[in-house]
């Protein structure tokens, strides 16, 4: 009886991880992918860049861009001059 119920107590918890690991997964991979650099700028002034350690190649700016690699891989086609910033303004 013992190890029925140790087997189905791990099993409960094999479920269990799987789905809740499942939610978090998904819960990142929902990124928003911008049509153009206006709509990306209402919501971020700045840009996105894609780790804080990147520098600016295009001249100064007014705005800090927001950090975030998912966001910036999402809309890496805006980044016209290569320099891991999105948009900067």
């Amino acid at each position: 009886m013992k190890k029925i119920l140790s087997i189905l107590l791990s099993f409960g918890l094999v479920i269990g991880f799987s789905f809740a690991t499942t939610d978090n997964v998904e819960a990142k991979t929902k990124v928003k992918k911008y049509s153009n650099c206006k709509a990306l700028n209402k919501d971020y002034k700045g840009g996105v860049a894609r780790s804080s350690k990147v520098k600016n190649k295009g001249g100064k700016t007014k705005y800090k861009p927001y950090v975030s690699k998912a966001l910036y891989d999402a809309n890496k086609s805006k980044d016209r001059d290569k320099d891991s910033i999105a948009c900067e303004r």
